[in-house]
């Protein structure tokens, strides 16, 4: 019987369909275990090689707490909101959600053909009003909530309001905006509903506040930090600029601490969290306020080293920073707004990585020292972020490096007021180096005395306090695009309003075209039915817009991790229409058990999704206040891109009738560039034979060359038109390179070489698309089976190293699938039976059974993959048919090729999946060894080997050895004079 693995795997994924195998039930009297991926985005391009290794390796490891008797969630679904199906919309005119269905239902067919255990009975898509109505809810619970740093946590803006009602805001502990005024419970009272609600936004833990964002002109939307990659937009590769706008922001930075400490009690990853360590980046120090000269502003810095306060001997500000424009003299006006525009083209990640570069203005504003009184030159300076700390920072070059340089560029002067100290930046580092400075209560502190001493004569003055500052922006929540979901948001007066949570959700109108208005407004500014009537709560024209009544609704819509921050917990009851989830299913799942992602979500998707844990926690929603437990960051299966070179060939050359010139493009392989990188003198030479040649009624030779020039850039190909031995496959070239054209029409770009054989460079990098190096999964699962893919994946390498991919690498574990077939089929059929199993078979299965377990908890699935090949190899070498043994090593098996192992199961007789049978247990009775094969050496030399009992004594081993026919043809008649027995390892006979 022969292995048809398509055959076998399309009946298998069909029979997991029907009977629902996969599904878990929010009841069971089984122990819980949740298994989560990080859900995809459904791109057109559907999934490469690259992708299913994450979900392979969770697979595996929910199949077997199936097998060890737990009641498995392992759920699946589409973050399918998003930038691409918006790009494409606007190209093509189609509408998002249609683009989006066509996608999912490509990633579903991959996704089901690779054979995952996914239950999809709680799939989730974040564009599905169903779904989105609850990212809704979720953003009103935020509005409608504040930070009380007393209690620490979020509690309802009704507490809020009552202690405003009682006595005012003087005693507010509460996480809120820096520049909130305090007022008494008469003046709260006193106030307009409009300054209520103005007041009330600096507090709340999602407001709307004019905010420095990355403005992408050309897609017409605001860009997260990690939507841009070296200054231009990810997608499309746009120019971004720095500019103030209107947003909606989330308050993550009342979290900062607790997403620290949280830290702590998960098991994640360490370079993970110290990713979010390092983001959140807490600091302690002190916040120190500079009077400006002539004005009545004042710069406000924070500073973790104000011990070195009589060193500042200039200000930095951010170029965006308010106070630029009212302290800038006339005379730097024009300098400094050039300035201002050039460093707008600039990202922040940009300029926080570019430590080299230089750059800067004098605003021509002078600050006052807080001690010394002397007048501080305020500069401005891109490497000062606008929204990290106060925006500001006070400059001490003989500390700092950057300041440092900073001040040798621009001729500032660097007084050494530390005199006769040490004023490296390696000794001003050392936190225990005594202070020798021009000031009488600094002079022999070292550097923790000295701190607390500046923090306290600032607090004398009024000019400082001590602070804990973080690195931790508020998050933008804005997007000025179409496809994402929309903020249940009306306005009046120009103040949001929440809609009622009965109403949700508020489904995105239909809209002409997905580009913004010419007026600037976002695209949701085209549609026509986008006003919401307070009286019969529903969508209306935009005609009847009275601001009595009817009002405009917000035309922004939320960030893609809008959908991403809770969509675990929606997972535990998907299909609940009356709440988030119901509090049986949350208190059932309560949190993901193992969680199997991209390490590049650290900062995005990772910080988000903890932070509104942590609220939803607060506000009693759900019950633990992590929403992972454990975390496993999957590396990157590489692709192997191909290229070749495009030599441009211009030449002048003359003829009878005057001077000529020609210029024509050839593919050449790699061996036709220098390392230099340089057209080779044997290439020029064919290229130019090949110009004149075209041009023979010329009748031009070498001699008539006046002057030429070769240009070569590098050219890449796909990897369908490249050979095993990295040649050229040129028709297969050209298909792909001109598709839809007459090849005839275009060989004046030709592929040349000095020989038959045109070399293709390889190089080894990301998996993409635009690198033409993909591998589709579906022709893999054709020609090999998805169980030799699953097996491939994980035996390239450990989970979470980085691996090249290798096609031909496949038919190794395609192979060992074949043999393992053949253990329990022949051509008669099968093949096991109810024999007893030889010591040796049950010695192979339990040596598997215990390395496979543990390879499995420690997520060694590579190794895992070897120790199968070892013991099909030895079972068969064994001639084992044995039941007993073969039964149990499908079970191992099956988290890892679950459809040869289903079949096989069947074929053995189990009406039932193999999913429900438990994982065999391993008995190290099995492992121990009953008898030595002892090396038998005379003189020292080993002359054969002789198997005896391991609880001989040397009396009787000694006899044994005597005694055999070996031993006598070797001393021939001689008695020995020494027989040494060391039991258990050898045995030497000496004479």
């Amino acid at each position: 019987m022969k292995y048809d693995f398509n055959q076998i795997e399309k009946k298998w994924q069909e029979y997991w369909a029907k009977n629902q195998t996969f599904k878990a039930e929010n009841h069971s009297d089984k122990p819980k275990y949740y298994v989560l991926d990080m859900f995809p985005y459904p791109s057109g391009a559907g999934l490469h090689v690259g992708h299913p290794l994450g979900y392979i390796a969770s697979d595996i490891y929910a199949r077997y707490k199936r097998h060890q008797g737990f009641n498995v969630l392992h759920p699946q679904g589409y973050d399918s909101f998003g930038l691409p199906a918006e790009q494409y919309a606007i190209q093509t005119g189609q509408h998002p959600a249609i683009t989006t269905e066509t996608n999912i239902a490509t990633y579903r067919r991959q996704l089901d053909q690779i054979g995952f255990s996914f239950d999809w009975s709680r799939e989730v898509r974040t564009s599905d009003p169903s779904y989105y109505k609850w990212t809704q809810w979720i953003f009103i619970q935020l509005f409608n909530s504040w930070y009380n740093n007393d209690a620490e946590k979020a509690e309802d803006i009704s507490t809020l309001i009552k202690i405003f009602e009682a006595e005012g805001n003087a005693n507010v502990n509460a996480v809120c905006d820096d520049a909130v005024e305090t007022f008494t419970a008469e003046e709260w009272k006193a106030f307009s509903s409009k300054e209520q609600q103005e007041i009330l936004l600096q507090y709340r833990l999602t407001y709307l506040a004019e905010t420095e964002v990355n403005w992408c002109p050309a897609l017409g939307t605001v860009l997260a930090n990690d939507e841009i990659v070296n200054g231009v937009s990810e997608r499309g590769g746009h120019p971004v600029v720095r500019k103030k706008m209107t947003q909606w922001s989330m308050r993550i930075s009342a979290y900062a601490e607790r997403l620290l400490q949280g830290l702590e009690k998960i098991d994640w990853t360490d370079s993970l969290k110290e990713s979010q360590r390092n983001w959140i980046g807490k600091s302690v120090g002190a916040a120190v306020t500079f009077n400006v000269k002539d004005h009545d502003d004042v710069i406000e810095v924070f500073t973790t080293r104000p011990d070195t306060i009589f060193g500042v001997s200039f200000m930095t500000l951010a170029p965006e920073h308010d106070l630029v424009s009212k302290i800038t003299t006339p005379e730097q006006k024009a300098e400094v707004e050039a300035y201002i525009e050039a460093t707008a083209k600039r990202s922040e990640r940009e300029r926080m990585a570019d430590v080299k570069t230089i750059t800067g203005a004098f605003t021509g504003a002078y600050a006052e020292h807080p001690f010394t009184k002397e007048p501080i030159p305020v500069w401005i300076g891109d490497y000062v972020l606008a929204g990290y700390g106060t925006g500001a920072v006070m400059s001490v070059p003989c500390g700092d490096q950057r300041d440092y340089d900073f001040a040798k560029h621009f001729n500032i002067e660097i007084p050494n007021i530390f005199e006769g100290a040490d004023i490296s930046e390696e000794a001003f580092a050392d936190k225990d180096k005594t202070i020798i400075a021009n000031s009488d209560f600094l002079n022999g502190l070292n550097y923790k005395k000295a701190t607390k001493r500046v923090i306290f004569e600032l607090e004398q003055l009024g000019q400082g306090v001590g602070k804990t500052n973080y690195r931790l922006r508020d998050a933008v929540f804005s997007r000025q695009r179409y496809w994402g979901e929309p903020f249940p948001v009306y306005y009046v007066d120009g103040m949001p309003q929440m809609i009622d949570a009965a109403h949700l959700p508020i489904q995105l109108p239909e809209v002409e075209k997905y580009l913004p208005t010419e007026t600037g407004e976002p695209p949701l500014g085209n549609a026509t039915v986008w006003a919401w009537n307070t009286e019969t709560n529903e969508v209306v024209s935009n005609d009847l817009i009275d601001n009595n009544t009817i009002f405009p609704l917000e035309l922004n819509t939320m960030p893609g991790w809008a959908g991403s921050s809770w969509y675990f917990n929606r997972y535990m009851d998907s299909t609940n229409n009356e709440a988030f989830a119901s509090q049986e299913a949350l208190n059932y799942w309560k949190d993901v058990d193992l969680y199997i992602g991209g390490s590049e979500h650290a900062t995005g998707h990772l910080l988000y999704a903890r932070f509104w844990q942590k609220f939803l926690f607060d506000k009693g929603v759900v019950p633990v206040d992590e929403f992972a437990k454990k975390l496993i960051n999957q590396g990157m299966i590489l692709g192997t891109s191909g290229y070749i070179n495009m030599a441009i060939c211009a030449i002048k050359f003359n003829t009878p009738e005057g001077t000529g010139s020609k210029s024509t493009n050839y593919y050449v392989p790699i061996d036709a560039v220098n390392q230099k990188g340089e057209l080779t003198e044997e290439y020029k030479s064919i290229l130019r034979k090949k110009n004149i040649q075209d041009y023979e009624y010329y009748k031009v030779s070498e001699n008539d060359i006046i002057e030429e020039t070769f240009v070569v850039n590098r050219t890449p190909v796909h990897v369908d038109a490249i050979d095993s031995s990295n040649n050229l496959i040129i028709d297969e070239f050209y298909k792909w390179k001109y598709p839809n054209q007459d090849l005839q029409k275009i060989k004046v770009i030709e592929c040349i070489s000095s020989d038959e054989v045109f070399k293709v460079g390889r190089e080894v990098e990301k998996m993409s698309k635009s690198k033409y190096n993909v591998v589709n999964p579906d022709q893999i699962c054709i020609d090999y089976g998805a169980d030799s893919l699953r097996l491939y994946e994980m035996f390239l390498g450990p989970l979470e190293q980085y691996k090249p991919w290798n096609t031909a690498g496949i038919t190794g574990v395609h192979g060992f699938l074949k043999k393992l077939w053949k253990l329990y089929v022949d051509d008669n059929g099968l093949k096991v039976n109810d024999s007893e199993p030889s010591a040796d078979s049950l010695k192979t299965l339990h040596k598997t059974i215990k390395k496979v377990q543990e390879d499995i908890e420690n997520f060694s699935f590579n190794t895992s993959v070897s120790t199968f090949m070892i013991a099909v190899n030895e079972l068969t070498a064994q001639k084992c048919s044995s039941k007993a043994v073969l039964e149990q090593l499908l079970v191992l098996i099956s988290p890892y090729a679950p459809h040869i192992a289903e079949e096989l199961w069947s074929q053995l007789g189990h009406n039932e999946s193999i999913s429900t049978a438990a994982f065999p247990k391993f008995d190290k009775s099995h492992l121990v060894e009953s008898s030595k094969n002892y090396p038998i050496s005379f003189n020292g030399k080993m002359r054969f080997t002789l198997e005896l009992p391991l609880d001989m004594s040397k009396e009787d081993i000694e006899k044994a050895v005597l005694a055999h026919e070996k031993t006598q043809e070797q001393l021939q008649g001689r008695t020995p004079k020494k027989v040494i027995v060391v039991p258990g390892k050898i045995v030497n006979i000496v004479g």
